[in-house]
């Protein structure tokens, strides 16, 4: 079990963001989508430092330097999603946003010339495939919102990838309040350029549900992400991420009463293809010699 420790972790990270997809459909009802950002990332900020107050003392200017390259990456995936989402159709956005997934090895291949692991390159595709049947509509045209959104993957991407990096070096506590603050303090700049600091017409739900994002969905789940890619592979993170396409999936047929399709079976079933393949290299096709069984 310890084996797969960060696996488990990175499963329930992509579990709460599931979760994550009701919660912002319903906080959305009453706050922008900026508000909505600045006050997950300002629970996030204020909860972790609050609970490792600790850490925050122990800070060092390298930590904080990684920390803010992370938070940089968070903050500018998360708005050019968000933006993305206003010129563009939801499915295509958690496909494209997605993307992400097939981009993480080659970012290793590119800035370190690290060998590509062939069954985490087609795990990669195949988790993509998978998310493009549950998401796509099949309607191929691309848009400005649609190259926004690719945008927003690339930045995810790169989270994914130095993620894996600078828990190498640095306590995961420490990235993760450090990045909270920074995401913070990007999403306030803008709310109040916006003219939206003020302005809040919110009811009950709306604020519960911008609560959960920012106590389950982003402190929990992020704090949760660093820690869990200190023990596995950022092809690996990224394939495992990707099933919270399939959890929302999941969560929205359960909570919000959608229809279950066969589409959304298929794209399940191709996603949890992807991770076996990742995971295993298809080990268990070999014959007793190690040679692949026909």
């Amino acid at each position: 079990m310890r084996k797969y420790s960060g696996e488990i972790g990175l499963l329930l990270v992509a579990i709460i963001w599931g979760t994550g997809f009701v919660a912002g459909a319903l906080s959305l009802e009453s706050l922008t989508p900026y508000q909505v950002m600045a006050i997950r990332f300002l629970i996030a900020a204020v909860l972790i430092s609050v609970c490792f107050n600790k850490h925050v003392r122990a800070l060092t200017k390298s930590a904080i330097g990684a920390g803010i390259v992370l938070g940089v990456f968070l903050y500018l995936a998360f708005t050019l999603q968000t933006v993305g989402l206003q010129y563009t159709t939801p499915s295509k956005n958690a496909f494209l946003t997605a993307i992400n997934v097939v981009i993480v090895p080659f970012i290793g291949y590119l800035l370190y010339r690290r060998k590509l692991d062939k069954y985490g390159v087609i795990g990669a595709v195949l988790a993509a495939i998978g998310v493009g049947v549950l998401s796509l509509e099949f309607n191929f045209s691309l848009n400005i919102g649609d190259g926004l959104t690719l945008l927003c993957a690339v930045f995810f991407a790169l989270h994914i990838f130095f993620t894996c990096e600078f828990v190498k070096k640095h306590h995961p506590i420490q990235l993760t309040i450090v990045q909270m603050m920074v995401a913070f303090l990007l999403s306030f700049l803008v709310v109040v350029f916006r003219g939206e600091a003020f302005d809040i017409h919110v009811d009950a739900k709306g604020l519960l549900a911008a609560s959960y994002l920012g106590v389950f969905s982003t402190t929990i789940a992020f704090l949760l992400q660093t820690v869990a890619q200190k023990y596995t592979t950022e092809t690996k993170a990224a394939i495992i991420l990707s099933t919270e396409a399939l959890f929302g999936t999941l969560f929205s047929v359960l909570i919000l009463h959608e229809m279950m399709t066969p589409r959304m079976i298929a794209g399940s079933i191709l996603i949890l293809i992807a991770i076996v393949t990742a995971e295993t290299k298809l080990s268990f096709l070999q014959g007793p010699s190690g040679r692949r069984m026909n």
